[in-house]
Protein backbone atom coordinates (compact mmCIF):
# COMPACT_ATOMS: atom_id res chain seq x y z
CA UNK A 1 0.00 0.00 0.00
CA UNK A 2 1.42 3.38 -1.02
CA UNK A 3 1.74 5.75 1.92
CA UNK A 4 -0.41 8.87 2.07
CA UNK A 5 1.60 12.08 2.08
CA UNK A 6 0.04 14.47 4.61
CA UNK A 7 1.05 18.09 4.11
CA UNK A 8 0.61 20.09 7.29
CA UNK A 9 0.73 16.96 9.44
CA UNK A 10 1.64 18.91 12.57
CA UNK A 11 -1.43 21.15 12.33
CA UNK A 12 -4.78 20.33 13.94
CA UNK A 13 -6.50 18.68 11.00
CA UNK A 14 -3.28 17.09 9.74
CA UNK A 15 -2.45 15.58 13.12
CA UNK A 16 -6.01 14.30 13.55
CA UNK A 17 -5.76 12.62 10.15
CA UNK A 18 -2.43 11.00 11.01
CA UNK A 19 -3.87 9.63 14.26
CA UNK A 20 -6.77 8.14 12.33
CA UNK A 21 -4.47 6.57 9.73
CA UNK A 22 -2.26 5.20 12.50
CA UNK A 23 -5.27 3.60 14.21
CA UNK A 24 -6.01 1.67 11.01
CA UNK A 25 -2.36 0.87 10.28
CA UNK A 26 -2.45 2.93 7.08
CA UNK A 27 1.07 4.16 6.22
CA UNK A 28 1.59 7.90 5.95
CA UNK A 29 4.40 10.36 5.36
CA UNK A 30 4.16 13.56 7.44
CA UNK A 31 5.26 16.57 5.40
CA UNK A 32 6.03 19.40 7.82
CA UNK A 33 7.99 22.63 8.08
CA UNK A 34 9.46 21.78 11.48
CA UNK A 35 10.78 18.36 12.46
CA UNK A 36 10.93 19.51 16.09
CA UNK A 37 7.25 20.41 16.14
CA UNK A 38 6.38 17.03 14.65
CA UNK A 39 8.55 15.23 17.23
CA UNK A 40 6.81 17.12 20.04
CA UNK A 41 3.47 15.64 18.98
CA UNK A 42 4.59 12.13 19.87
CA UNK A 43 3.27 10.54 16.69
CA UNK A 44 5.29 7.90 14.83
CA UNK A 45 6.51 8.53 11.32
CA UNK A 46 9.71 9.97 9.92
CA UNK A 47 8.87 13.49 8.79
CA UNK A 48 9.82 15.01 5.49
CA UNK A 49 10.72 18.64 6.06
CA UNK A 50 9.62 20.96 3.29
CA UNK A 51 8.45 24.53 2.86
CA UNK A 52 5.59 25.33 0.54
CA UNK A 53 7.25 28.51 -0.65
CA UNK A 54 10.88 27.64 -1.42
CA UNK A 55 10.80 24.73 -3.88
CA UNK A 56 11.64 22.03 -1.33
CA UNK A 57 8.22 20.43 -1.76
CA UNK A 58 9.09 18.78 -5.08
CA UNK A 59 11.57 16.23 -3.65
CA UNK A 60 9.24 15.70 -0.67
CA UNK A 61 6.43 14.58 -3.01
CA UNK A 62 8.56 12.82 -5.63
CA UNK A 63 7.04 9.42 -4.83
CA UNK A 64 3.57 10.59 -3.74
CA UNK A 65 0.61 8.65 -5.15
CA UNK A 66 -1.97 10.26 -2.85
CA UNK A 67 -1.59 13.64 -1.16
CA UNK A 68 -3.76 15.21 1.52
CA UNK A 69 -2.97 18.88 2.02
CA UNK A 70 -4.20 20.41 5.26
CA UNK A 71 -2.24 23.58 4.54
CA UNK A 72 -4.12 26.72 3.55
CA UNK A 73 -5.68 26.38 0.10
CA UNK A 74 -3.63 29.30 -1.21
CA UNK A 75 -0.80 26.76 -1.43
CA UNK A 76 -2.70 24.52 -3.88
CA UNK A 77 -0.66 25.73 -6.89
CA UNK A 78 2.62 24.86 -5.16
CA UNK A 79 1.36 21.36 -4.28
CA UNK A 80 0.11 20.73 -7.82
CA UNK A 81 3.41 21.88 -9.30
CA UNK A 82 5.47 19.70 -6.96
CA UNK A 83 3.55 16.41 -7.20
CA UNK A 84 3.90 13.78 -9.96
CA UNK A 85 1.38 13.85 -12.81
CA UNK A 86 -0.53 10.78 -11.60
CA UNK A 87 -0.94 11.97 -8.01
CA UNK A 88 -4.48 12.16 -6.61
CA UNK A 89 -5.25 15.02 -4.24
CA UNK A 90 -7.45 15.87 -1.29
CA UNK A 91 -7.19 19.55 -0.38
CA UNK A 92 -8.73 21.34 2.58
CA UNK A 93 -10.31 24.70 1.84
CA UNK A 94 -12.91 26.74 3.73
CA UNK A 95 -16.45 28.04 3.36
CA UNK A 96 -14.89 31.45 3.98
CA UNK A 97 -14.82 31.60 0.19
CA UNK A 98 -18.54 32.44 0.32
CA UNK A 99 -18.23 35.47 2.64
CA UNK A 100 -19.60 38.85 1.64
CA UNK A 101 -16.62 40.39 3.46
CA UNK A 102 -13.62 39.29 1.35
CA UNK A 103 -10.31 38.91 3.14
CA UNK A 104 -6.94 37.30 2.51
CA UNK A 105 -8.14 33.96 3.91
CA UNK A 106 -11.16 33.69 1.65
CA UNK A 107 -9.31 35.12 -1.31
CA UNK A 108 -6.59 32.51 -0.92
CA UNK A 109 -9.18 29.73 -0.91
CA UNK A 110 -10.75 31.06 -4.11
CA UNK A 111 -7.37 31.36 -5.79
CA UNK A 112 -6.40 27.83 -4.78
CA UNK A 113 -9.70 26.44 -6.04
CA UNK A 114 -9.31 28.25 -9.36
CA UNK A 115 -5.81 26.82 -9.79
CA UNK A 116 -7.03 23.32 -8.97
CA UNK A 117 -9.83 23.41 -11.55
CA UNK A 118 -7.58 24.95 -14.16
CA UNK A 119 -5.07 22.12 -13.66
CA UNK A 120 -7.50 19.35 -14.55
CA UNK A 121 -5.82 17.16 -11.93
CA UNK A 122 -7.87 14.49 -10.13
CA UNK A 123 -9.03 14.97 -6.58
CA UNK A 124 -11.27 17.10 -4.40
CA UNK A 125 -11.16 20.34 -2.47
CA UNK A 126 -13.20 20.02 0.72
CA UNK A 127 -14.61 23.24 2.18
CA UNK A 128 -15.38 22.86 5.89
CA UNK A 129 -17.48 25.28 7.87
CA UNK A 130 -16.29 26.33 11.33
CA UNK A 131 -14.28 23.41 12.74
CA UNK A 132 -14.55 22.71 16.46
CA UNK A 133 -13.47 19.95 18.79
CA UNK A 134 -9.76 19.78 17.94
CA UNK A 135 -7.15 20.13 20.66
CA UNK A 136 -6.29 23.81 20.99
CA UNK A 137 -8.96 25.11 18.60
CA UNK A 138 -10.13 28.65 19.25
CA UNK A 139 -13.72 28.60 18.04
CA UNK A 140 -16.00 27.13 20.70
CA UNK A 141 -13.17 27.18 23.25
CA UNK A 142 -12.79 30.93 22.86
CA UNK A 143 -16.55 31.43 22.98
CA UNK A 144 -16.73 29.37 26.18
CA UNK A 145 -14.00 31.55 27.73
CA UNK A 146 -16.01 34.63 26.81
CA UNK A 147 -19.20 33.22 28.34
CA UNK A 148 -17.40 32.59 31.63
CA UNK A 149 -16.38 36.25 31.85
CA UNK A 150 -19.34 38.22 30.57
CA UNK A 151 -22.66 38.61 32.45
CA UNK A 152 -24.44 39.29 29.16
CA UNK A 153 -23.60 38.42 25.57
CA UNK A 154 -24.10 41.13 22.95
CA UNK A 155 -25.18 39.68 19.61
CA UNK A 156 -25.47 41.55 16.31
CA UNK A 157 -28.77 41.02 14.57
CA UNK A 158 -30.12 39.40 17.76
CA UNK A 159 -28.05 36.30 16.93
CA UNK A 160 -30.37 35.21 14.12
CA UNK A 161 -27.63 34.44 11.59
CA UNK A 162 -27.15 30.74 10.95
CA UNK A 163 -24.04 28.66 11.65
CA UNK A 164 -23.36 25.01 10.85
CA UNK A 165 -20.14 23.99 12.62
CA UNK A 166 -18.47 20.65 11.95
CA UNK A 167 -16.64 18.54 14.52
CA UNK A 168 -12.99 17.79 13.87
CA UNK A 169 -13.71 14.06 13.86
CA UNK A 170 -16.11 14.53 10.94
CA UNK A 171 -13.49 16.53 9.06
CA UNK A 172 -11.12 13.60 9.55
CA UNK A 173 -13.72 11.10 8.37
CA UNK A 174 -14.36 13.22 5.28
CA UNK A 175 -10.64 13.33 4.48
CA UNK A 176 -10.41 9.56 4.88
CA UNK A 177 -13.47 8.96 2.72
CA UNK A 178 -12.24 11.35 0.02
CA UNK A 179 -9.03 9.34 -0.26
CA UNK A 180 -11.07 6.31 -1.30
CA UNK A 181 -13.10 8.03 -4.04
CA UNK A 182 -11.89 7.53 -7.62
CA UNK A 183 -12.08 11.21 -8.54
CA UNK A 184 -11.96 11.94 -12.27
CA UNK A 185 -10.69 15.48 -12.63
CA UNK A 186 -11.03 18.23 -10.01
CA UNK A 187 -14.03 18.43 -7.67
CA UNK A 188 -15.15 20.66 -4.81
CA UNK A 189 -17.71 20.16 -2.06
CA UNK A 190 -18.76 21.60 1.29
CA UNK A 191 -18.51 19.62 4.52
CA UNK A 192 -20.51 20.80 7.52
CA UNK A 193 -22.50 19.73 10.55
CA UNK A 194 -25.93 18.13 10.09
CA UNK A 195 -28.03 21.20 10.88
CA UNK A 196 -27.76 24.96 10.71
CA UNK A 197 -28.68 26.75 13.95
CA UNK A 198 -29.10 30.40 14.85
CA UNK A 199 -25.97 31.84 16.45
CA UNK A 200 -27.97 32.61 19.59
CA UNK A 201 -28.87 28.92 19.91
CA UNK A 202 -25.24 28.02 19.24
CA UNK A 203 -24.10 30.26 22.10
CA UNK A 204 -26.60 28.63 24.45
CA UNK A 205 -25.53 25.15 23.34
CA UNK A 206 -21.88 25.99 24.14
CA UNK A 207 -22.91 27.33 27.56
CA UNK A 208 -24.88 24.17 28.31
CA UNK A 209 -21.98 21.93 27.26
CA UNK A 210 -19.63 23.79 29.62
CA UNK A 211 -22.03 23.58 32.57
CA UNK A 212 -22.95 27.27 32.51
CA UNK A 213 -26.44 28.67 32.80
CA UNK A 214 -28.06 29.88 29.61
CA UNK A 215 -26.49 33.28 29.01
CA UNK A 216 -28.48 36.46 28.81
CA UNK A 217 -28.17 37.85 25.31
CA UNK A 218 -28.91 41.36 24.13
CA UNK A 219 -29.22 42.60 20.53
CA UNK A 220 -26.58 45.19 19.63
CA UNK A 221 -26.04 46.88 16.26
CA UNK A 222 -23.12 45.33 14.42
CA UNK A 223 -21.59 48.78 13.93
CA UNK A 224 -21.37 49.23 17.69
CA UNK A 225 -19.76 45.82 18.25
CA UNK A 226 -17.34 46.49 15.42
CA UNK A 227 -16.31 49.78 17.03
CA UNK A 228 -15.84 48.12 20.43
CA UNK A 229 -13.92 45.08 19.15
CA UNK A 230 -10.48 46.66 19.84
CA UNK A 231 -11.35 46.65 23.57
CA UNK A 232 -11.26 42.84 23.58
CA UNK A 233 -7.49 43.11 23.24
CA UNK A 234 -7.39 43.98 26.94
CA UNK A 235 -5.80 41.37 29.23
CA UNK A 236 -8.18 38.63 30.36
CA UNK A 237 -10.61 38.96 27.46
CA UNK A 238 -10.71 36.63 24.46
CA UNK A 239 -9.88 38.63 21.34
CA UNK A 240 -12.74 39.32 18.92
CA UNK A 241 -11.74 41.05 15.70
CA UNK A 242 -13.88 43.49 13.76
CA UNK A 243 -14.10 41.29 10.68
CA UNK A 244 -15.46 38.48 12.87
CA UNK A 245 -18.27 40.75 14.05
CA UNK A 246 -19.28 41.43 10.46
CA UNK A 247 -19.29 37.74 9.61
CA UNK A 248 -21.59 37.08 12.56
CA UNK A 249 -24.27 38.77 10.46
CA UNK A 250 -23.90 36.26 7.61
CA UNK A 251 -25.86 33.04 7.29
CA UNK A 252 -23.37 30.18 7.05
CA UNK A 253 -25.75 27.34 6.20
CA UNK A 254 -25.01 24.83 3.46
CA UNK A 255 -26.57 21.71 1.96
CA UNK A 256 -24.50 18.60 2.68
CA UNK A 257 -26.06 16.16 0.21
CA UNK A 258 -22.72 15.67 -1.56
CA UNK A 259 -20.97 15.05 1.75
CA UNK A 260 -23.49 12.35 2.59
CA UNK A 261 -23.85 10.77 -0.85
CA UNK A 262 -20.36 11.10 -2.33
CA UNK A 263 -18.35 10.66 0.85
CA UNK A 264 -20.86 8.58 2.79
CA UNK A 265 -20.43 10.71 5.92
CA UNK A 266 -23.36 11.55 8.20
CA UNK A 267 -22.00 14.20 10.61
CA UNK A 268 -22.60 14.10 14.36
CA UNK A 269 -25.15 16.48 15.93
CA UNK A 270 -23.89 19.66 17.56
CA UNK A 271 -24.87 18.69 21.16
CA UNK A 272 -22.93 15.44 20.83
CA UNK A 273 -19.87 17.18 19.42
CA UNK A 274 -19.93 19.86 22.12
CA UNK A 275 -20.27 17.25 24.87
CA UNK A 276 -17.20 15.49 23.49
CA UNK A 277 -15.31 18.76 23.26
CA UNK A 278 -15.87 19.85 26.83
CA UNK A 279 -16.03 16.52 28.65
CA UNK A 280 -12.75 15.10 27.43
CA UNK A 281 -14.23 12.62 24.98
CA UNK A 282 -13.05 12.19 21.42
CA UNK A 283 -14.15 10.27 18.37
CA UNK A 284 -11.52 8.09 16.77
CA UNK A 285 -12.55 7.69 13.14
CA UNK A 286 -11.84 4.41 11.43
CA UNK A 287 -11.72 3.49 7.79
CA UNK A 288 -15.37 2.43 7.96
CA UNK A 289 -16.45 6.04 8.47
CA UNK A 290 -18.24 5.11 11.71
CA UNK A 291 -17.08 7.01 14.83
CA UNK A 292 -16.45 5.37 18.16
CA UNK A 293 -16.27 7.21 21.46
CA UNK A 294 -13.26 6.91 23.73
CA UNK A 295 -12.04 8.80 26.74
CA UNK A 296 -8.83 10.81 26.55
Amino acid sequence: MDPIHVIGASGRSGAALCRSLLADAVPYVPVVRSAARWAAMGLPGEPVVADLTDGSLRPALAAAARVVSCAHARHVPAVLEAAPAATRFVFLGSTRKFTRWPDAHGGGVLAGEAAFFASGRSGVLLHPTMIYGAAGEDNVQRLAALLRRLPIVPLPGSGRALVQPIHQSDVTRCLRAALDVAWDGPHSLVIAGPDAVAYKAFVRAVAKATGLRAPRTVPVPATVLHALSPLTALPGLPRIRGDEVRRLMEDKAFPIDAMRHTLGIDPIPLPVGLAMTFKGACICPSSTGSPSSTQT
